[in-house]
This record gives C-alpha cells, sequence and structure tokens, in this order.
C-alpha cells in the first residue's frame, strides 16, 4: 500500500481556503494537520474534548496577551487565542515535501527595522539605568521588528518560507507554517518552552547568543564566546527563572542537566534542559510557566511592566507560544501531553505585511550598540533562512574534511575545548538542583510549619521547594492576601525577596512586607527575611539602606556568613550598610532589647545577612543555582530563627 501523495495534498493547501498547520519535529518527515479554526479567551478554554467528552488535538497560538491571565500588563492587542482543532493528520517524508513546494524568492517591498538602531540603542541605555539600575529587576528583553511589504499570494509565501527554512535552517526544535483566514506563521523556533509527556515536564532555557562571523563560527571564535562572563550569568539568570516555574508546577522541582550547544545556521545559543513530574491538567502547567524568561525577562510580573513601558506596540504573536496538545489514552490524570516551542525566529504575515520581531536579552553589562548587533543577527537568522537575504556557509573545523558536504561536518560541540568549556559551568552552580530533589519528610524541620510571603518575585517557588526538602510544611501566600492569622499560626514565615527600592512610601507592597517584618520581628515569633525583605528588616533596626554603584544582577560571591563561608548568589540593586568591622547591632523596644549580629563585608560594610532571636535574613538568593552554599546557609538561618 502507498502513503499519500504529498504533491497533491501540499497542492490542495496551495490552492484552497481551508486552514492548516506544517511542523517539522524530526529530520525525516513533515506533520500535515488540518481542521477547524476556534478562537478563544482562556486557556482553560482550549477545546480538549468535543461535545461527546472524546478527546481530540488541539494546536493553539498562545498570544502574548494571555500573559493577562496571571495578572501581568502588556499592550492589549485582542490578538485571539487561535485553536486548530484537528480534524486530519497525515505524516509525509520531509524530502517529498520539500520536493513539492514552491522555491522561487518571495520578494520584500520597502525592508527594514521598524525602531532605527540608535534609537534602540537608547532604549537599552535607559532600561539599564531606570530599570536594572533602580531595582526592577535582573534581565529584560526588548523588541524591535523587521518589516517588509508582501506582495505574493500569502499561501505561496507561507509554503515557499517553509520549504527554503526546511533546507537551510538547522538545530530548529519545530520548523513549522500555521496558515488560517487572516494570520500566517512560518518559523523555525530553536527552543522548547515546554512540554508534558506521561507526567514529565520538560523545560529547556536558552540564552546567550553567538553570532556567527562571516563565513561561519569555528572552535576558536565560538570559545571566546563561551568564556564572556554576560553571556554565562544571562543563561543562569534564565535558568533560575525558568525553575522558578519549574518549582511551581513539579512536585519534585526539577533538575537541570546540561549545559549544551544549540547550533543553528547564523547562531549558536547555549541551553540547559529542566526536568521534573507534575500531575496538573497541560493547560494548567501552560498557564504557570507563561512565558518565557528568555524573551520576557525576570522577575516575570516586573518584566511585563518594564515591557509596557519601554515597548510602544503589542507583541502580538511574539514570546507566546504554539501549544499542541495530542490525547494520550489517560484514563487518570493529564488526558493530552503537550508540546509548546516558544514563537521566536519566526515571519508572520499579515494583510501583505511581513512582520519579523526579534529581541535582546539586556542585562547589567550590555553594550547598547552589542545588543543592537544581535537583534540584527536574530533577524538575519530567519531572513537567511527563508532566501530574503544572502546566506552564510559554515566554516569548517581545521581539522575537517574541505570536501565533506556541510551537513557531515563535525558539531562544534564535538570539540574537546569546547565540551570542557561547557562542563566548567556546573562547577559555579549548587548541586541541589543538578540532583533529584524530592520532598523530605524526615528533614531536619520535620513536623514544622512555614508560611513564605510572596513579594511578586517567583523566587518563593523555589523557596517553598527547599522548605519542603529540609522536612517543613511549606505554603506560598501573596503579600495582597496574606493575614495575621495564617502568621500566627505558622512555626516559621519567609518573608520574601521581590523588585522595587525598599525605601519607597508610596508602594502597597513594600507596606506590606514592612508589617510582615515588623510584626515577626516585634513579637519575637521566627522570622526569615530574604533579598528585599532582608533590607526591610535592616531599616527596621536602623540601619541604612543604599543603592549599590553596580546592580548584583545574578552575581555569584563568596562572603563570610557567621564564620562560615558560602558561595551565594546576588540579585540586589539595593543593599544594608553598617560602617565596616560592625558585627552587631542593637534594637530596644518598650518590650525587650533584640541583640543582633551583622555578617557585613569587610571593606564596604553591605550587610549580607543579619540574626537575633528568633530572626535572620539573608541579601542573597540561597534557592538560586549560583549559591553552591544556598541549602547548608539556608539549614543553619532556619536552625537559629527557629
Amino acid at each position: 500500500m502507498t502513503g499519500p501523495d504529498p504533491s497533491s495534498s501540499l497542492l490542495h493547501l496551495l490552492t484552497g481556503d481551508a486552514p492548516f498547520a506544517l511542523i517539522a519535529r524530526d529530520p525525516d518527515t513533515v506533520e500535515v494537520l488540518t481542521g477547524d479554526v476556534v478562537d478563544v479567551e482562556l486557556l482553560s478554554d482550549i477545546p480538549l474534548t468535543d461535545a461527546d467528552g472524546r478527546h481530540r488535538e488541539v494546536l493553539a497560538l498562545v498570544p502574548f496577551r494571555q500573559v493577562r491571565e496571571r495578572g501581568f500588563v502588556c499592550h492589549d492587542d485582542g490578538a485571539p487565542l487561535r485553536c486548530l482543532v484537528i480534524g486530519e493528520r497525515t505524516i509525509l517524508p520531509r524530502a517529498e515535501v520539500m520536493a513539492s513546494l514552491p522555491s522561487s524568492p518571495v520578494e520584500l517591498e520597502g525592508a527594514g527595522f521598524d525602531i532605527a538602531d540608535e534609537e534602540y540603542a537608547d532604549i537599552v541605555r535607559r532600561v539599564i539605568a531606570d530599570e536594572i539600575g533602580r531595582g526592577e529587576g535582573a534581565n529584560f528583553v526588548i523588541r524591535r521588528d523587521f518589516v517588509a511589504g508582501v506582495s505574493a499570494d500569502p499561501r505561496v509565501a507561507a509554503l515557499t518560507w517553509f520549504r527554503a527554512l526546511l533546507e537551510h535552517e538547522r538545530g530548529a526544535y519545530w520548523t513549522f507554517a500555521v496558515v488560517t483566514d487572516g494570520h500566517i506563521a512560518v518559523g523555525a523556533s530553536p527552543e522548547a518552552h515546554v512540554s508534558a509527556q506521561d507526567g514529565i515536564v520538560t523545560m529547556n532555557p536558552i540564552s546567550g547568543t553567538f553570532r556567527h562571523p562571516a563565513g561561519g563560527a569555528t572552535a576558536d571564535t565560538l570559545a571566546e564566546f563561551l568564556r564572556s562572563t554576560k553571556e554565562t550569568e544571562e543563561l543562569f539568570m534564565v535558568v533560575d527563572e525558568e525553575l522558578k516555574m519549574m518549582s511551581a508546577v513539579c512536585t519534585d522541582g526539577g533538575r537541570i542537566t546540561g549545559p549544551h550547544l544549540k547550533e543553528m545556521s547564523r547562531l549558536t545559543h547555549t541551553e540547559y534542559m529542566l526536568r521534573g513530574r507534575s500531575d496538573l491538567d497541560p493547560r494548567d502547567i501552560l498557564r504557570e510557566t507563561m512565558f518565557a524568561p528568555t524573551v520576557t525577562g525576570s522577575p516575570m510580573q516586573n518584566a511585563c511592566t518594564v515591557i509596557a513601558r519601554h515597548e510602544t506596540s503589542p507583541r502580538g504573536y511574539y514570546s507566546g507560544v504554539a501549544a499542541l496538545f495530542t490525547p494520550n489514552g489517560a484514563v487518570q490524570g493529564p488526558t493530552h501531553d503537550l508540546d509548546a516551542p516558544i514563537l521566536i525566529r519566526t515571519a508572520y504575515l499579515v494583510d501583505g505585511r511581513l512582520r519579523v520581531p526579534v529581541g535582546a536579552t539586556l542585562v547589567r553589562h550590555s553594550d547598547p550598540y552589542g545588543e543592537v548587533g544581535e537583534t540584527h543577527g536574530k533577524a538575519a537568522g530567519v531572513l537567511g533562512a527563508i532566501g530574503a537575504i544572502p546566506r552564510d556557509v559554515p566554516a569548517a573545523p581545521a581539522d575537517a574534511d574541505p570536501d565533506a558536504p556541510v551537513a557531515e561536518r563535525r558539531p562544534l560541540a564535538e570539540d574537546p575545548a569546547i565540551a570542557a568549556l561547557l562542563a566548567s559551568r556546573n562547577d559555579r552552580l549548587a548541586p541541589f538542583w543538578m540532583n533529584p530533589q524530592d520532598p523530605d519528610e524526615t528533614g531536619p524541620f520535620a513536623g514544622r510549619t512555614a508560611v513564605v510571603v510572596d513579594a511578586e518575585d517567583r523566587f518563593t517557588t523555589m523557596l517553598a521547594h527547599q522548605l519542603r526538602h529540609l522536612g517543613l510544611d511549606a505554603r506560598i501566600v501573596h503579600w495582597s492576601r496574606v493575614t495575621d492569622t495564617e502568621m500566627d499560626a505558622a512555626d516559621l514565615v519567609v518573608s520574601g525577596p521581590g523588585p522595587g527600592d525598599p525605601r519607597d512610601d508610596d508602594s502597597a507592597r513594600i507596606a506590606a512586607m514592612r508589617r510582615v517584618v515588623s510584626r515577626r520581628l516585634h513579637g519575637g515569633a521566627p522570622l526569615l527575611a530574604v533579598c528585599l525583605s532582608h533590607q526591610i528588616l535592616a531599616d527596621q533596626l536602623g540601619i541604612d539602606l543604599a543603592p549599590l554603584a553596580q546592580p548584583h544582577q545574578g552575581l555569584q560571591k563568596s562572603v563570610d556568613v557567621f564564620g562560615e563561608p558560602a558561595s551565594i548568589g546576588f540579585y540586589n540593586t539595593f543593599t544594608a550598610r553598617v560602617a565596616p568591622g560592625t558585627t552587631a547591632r542593637g534594637l530596644s523596644t518598650v518590650d525587650r532589647d533584640i541583640p543582633i549580629e551583622v555578617a557585613a563585608d569587610a571593606e564596604t560594610g553591605d550587610v549580607y545577612a543579619l540574626r537575633g532571636p528568633a530572626v535572620a535574613s539573608v541579601q542573597g538568593h540561597l534557592e538560586s543555582i549560583l549559591s553552591r552554599d544556598g541549602m547548608r546557609t539556608l539549614e543553619r538561618l532556619i536552625a537559629h530563627a527557629l
């Protein structure tokens, strides 16, 4: 029996008007999906069952505006949460699909960026100074769009670009074309945002962008990139941010493996894999992980606010996901598996206008013109693949056969020096997150309860997971909902980290965190204060607060914590500061005296930790992957507070 004829199948898509999707997820085949389009308002409305309760397969294009479901802000363009309810799936050989698709170049008219290079560089400067420099977060992704006019038939353009991506792009997680009424998306996404299969959730943070030089990448040029502090810290920060999400949806918190290289035609990225177990509905997993920090920033909620301040137009589907929900035959538990790549490296065609959105991750080390160049490189990755600009030919390794086809040349990741550079990155990371971590009911604080007060930084999910690993029954409560009753009932209150200036008298969130800290401190009830809350505690103890000359966003430092050295990750723009050499502080109230020990930098006086009767605090993030000694230090501080 012969299979379907690719030529007739694809000709029908080319000349018809029915919606369809083409997806290439492996080297040999292309999935052809056809069905009906349904637009819904919420992720929970994605129609995974029909009127009779039968499970069905759905491909959903999730726009950035869905962050509203998490209470985050955005420029709302009304982009629909578009679902292709799949009626028929056909799997075709990739080579035959390519041979059947159109290949003549699609002409572009009036092509260029919507924001000029100098204007974008100014945005980078403002974000570093006004956002990162004022404690609003560790990193932010600001986009610009490459735009052009397209006079070709939209379906012809879509299938032409899809063919070109299949032929010329490499390393993509999904290569796809989704064609629906009035909207076309064609891309080669390098990054799986989240997947769930048989109860295993996987996330794939990718960050650090190496733009291949003319002639292609070599081991020497890549090695220089891998030694970059900026690029390394950028990757660690997004891993931290995605671990926050994993800790929210996975019972075992999430384990990291890697790093690996993601080699593409014009760009190479570094990446990790995160895996954990979850029994949540895949739509709930998708909601809790909206959206990837690699295309938004961290902390996520504040990143959305910063994006709205510095991007003047809506994102559409850029930085959203394409989510494929496939029935898995399960009777109990999740009935669908999820596969959801990030919508980046994607060309959108609407009403004759091509739009290729690209963004750069801005951190404290960012060079404005370097970030301008990164957006050019990312746009070129798509435009070169689809033939809109000249394509690069990769350079061969020094030991390669010069006559060997490009496809047969050894991946750079196999170079011994490159492999050693990648492996050395893990020497800096916390072993806790590299190993399986189930909750430990026999931990040192078993039988105790903890309330973790969330100040809008989901590092609290990682903290709560670590607390459970130490035996505590830990529950997270948002700052706006925490009550005196539930705090008083807890053995330990962990007052959490968050963005912003701890001196801000106009912030309801800061005021609420002050109340949490004050109630536990003056009531003599066990308190652990972290980062922002540590600064608030210091302020209540009469210790000065000041902005750092250089923000410590994603910075790893070895500090002395009450006589024991500890390697800890810091994400702070403000610090508590005492006179160098200060080791003690006292607070007198009408009820009692509170003696406080101070652990501070011997030269600057920056305060790293505080402890006193039933209270302890730390400036760093013991839950971060950058905190090699995080669990040991956390256990010490909790033991003191309790």
